[in-house]
Parts: C-alpha cells; structure tokens; sequence
C-alpha cells in the first residue's frame, strides 16, 4: 500500500498477504471437507459410478424404494409440494363450492344434496386464480375430493362435462 508520498508500507502489505495466506488456507480447507463429504455421500449413493460391494440397491417393493433420503434437501422440496398442492385443491374444492350449484345425488352431502358445476364455468372462474386447473382437477379426484367423467378435460371439447363436489 502506498503512502500520499509515493512510499510504500511494508507492514500493512506482510498484513494483506497473511490475510490472504489464512483466506486461501480457508477456502482449501473447505474445498477439502466438501470434497471429502461428497465422497461418502457417493459410497451410499446406488445410482453412483462407484463399484464398491458396500453399496445397498434399493429393490422394488421396500418401504424406501424411490423416496429420498430422510432429512435430505429433495425430501424437504417433496413435502413443500405436496403442501402447495393440498392448498391448491382445497381451493379449487372451496371454488366449486361458491360456484356450483346443489343438485339431487347419492350421497355427499348430509341432505342427499352435492355440489355440482360445469368445466367451462369452472375454468372461466378458476383461469384467474391459477393456470394449473386440470392438473388440480386431476389430483382432487385422486384425492376422492371430485368426480368427473372421461380421463383429462379439454377447455372448448369439455366445458359441458358435470365435475360433482364429493365432500
């Protein structure tokens, strides 16, 4: 560093470079952990290049068979999902209920009476709220939250298709 007089300052420089010395150590010192953790993370990891004998295949039909790791990262994303989509179901269930009409049916409600209302009042109601509606739609009735018929609804080819509120 230099002085306003052209002069150097050898002391505040041997400071600057023992910092940097400590600074490069560090960053060595944390490549070498990460590196380190990585590699016993891939012992475990079955879908890993690792040849050892010691690593465990999940087989089909183990309770942990295609599931992430407990406390993993992926496992926290995969239940922040399933929290986001219960959300959007409820949601769409609360839509129908303030849209739709009650009609005659066989079970559902206490009264015999169900919640009933059209696809394409449905999206023109729901298109604001969210651009996920069939897939929504989807999940609900594999929830046994609604019915509808045929497998996927088409916006124009299905608005005339009935979705009944089951609960």
């Amino acid at each position: 560093m230099e002085t306003g007089d052209g002069v150097s300052a050898p002391a505040q420089f041997s400071d600057n470079t023992a910092e940097c010395i400590v600074s490069v150590k560090g960053l060595k010192e944390n490549w070498q952990k990460w590196s380190d953790e990585h590699q016993e993370y891939q012992k475990h990891n079955p879908f890993s290049h690792d040849t050892r004998p010691n690593v465990v295949v999940p087989q089909k039909g183990q309770d942990d068979y295609g599931r992430p790791l407990q406390g993993s990262m992926t496992e926290q994303r995969g239940k922040d999902a399933h929290t986001h989509i219960s959300k959007e179901v409820q949601e769409l269930c609360e839509v129908i209920r303030n849209i739709g009409e009650p009609r005659d049916g066989d079970g559902g409600g206490s009264d015999g009476k169900v919640i009933t209302v059209e696809f394409g009042k449905l999206f023109e109601h729901y298109v604001t709220i969210s651009n996920k509606l069939v897939g929504v739609l989807l999940r609900a009735r594999k929830q046994r939250l609604v019915n509808f018929e045929g497998e996927m609804l088409w916006q124009g080819k299905d608005d005339h298709v009935v979705i009944t509120l089951l609960q």
